[in-house]
């Protein structure tokens, strides 16, 4: 059944279409794998004279490798432009390799085995590793502002040796991003009387 339409107002336009040769339409836009050890952004610590520097210092690092990767997966596109306009995003990272020992929140009264599978229930933080990673695409040129990002299609972190994360999950620490530009349903103003 066709979408109802209001009088004046001319079809939506139609969704764009992913940049890059080939593109099906509901494919990212592009698709970014950084290695490197993910690391969080977001706590400060107050070194006097009002000056704050990052806690971790494994963030630069890790907003470096971002930023290599978004820049290699941007220069193999010839007619690249920052991704503008509202976008979903897709974000797994994967951490270091399972610890061997039982985690500190594991239920007492629960049945501990080395083999049994659980996910990164610790720090880092995942909203934290998100926030050095958008800025870091940011910083790339990725999009004109991490702003454009409306939805999270899938944002999850996974131990490297995990098997039930999927495709994304890597063998090594690092993270798998895919950025899709949204279609919305704009009516063409100029049709409006």
């Amino acid at each position: 059944m066709a979408a109802p339409t209001l009088p004046g107002l001319t079809p939506a336009r139609p969704v764009p279409a992913p940049a890059g040769a080939g593109a099906r339409p509901g494919d990212p836009a592009i698709t970014i794998t950084v290695h490197g050890a993910p690391a969080p952004q977001g706590s400060k610590r107050h070194v006097g004279g009002g000056v704050m520097i990052e806690s971790s210092k494994k963030v630069k690092p890790w907003r470096q490798d971002v930023k290599a990767a978004a820049r290699e997966a941007i220069e193999a596109r010839a007619d690249w432009q920052p991704l503008d306009g509202p976008l979903a995003v897709s974000m797994v990272f994967t951490v270091r390799h399972r610890p061997a020992g039982k985690p500190t929140w594991w239920p007492s009264g629960i049945r501990w085995s080395k083999t049994l599978m659980w996910r990164p229930a610790s720090t880092p933080d995942l909203s934290k590793l998100l926030r050095a990673t958008e800025d870091a695409l940011t910083d790339a040129g990725l999009w004109k502002d991490d702003a454009r990002v409306v939805e999270y299609r899938r944002l999850a972190k996974y131990y490297a040796d995990d098997t039930t994360g999927g495709l994304d999950v890597l063998g090594v620490p690092g993270c798998v991003i895919h950025v899709w530009q949204l279609g919305e349903q704009w009516p063409d103003l100029g049709a409006v009387r």
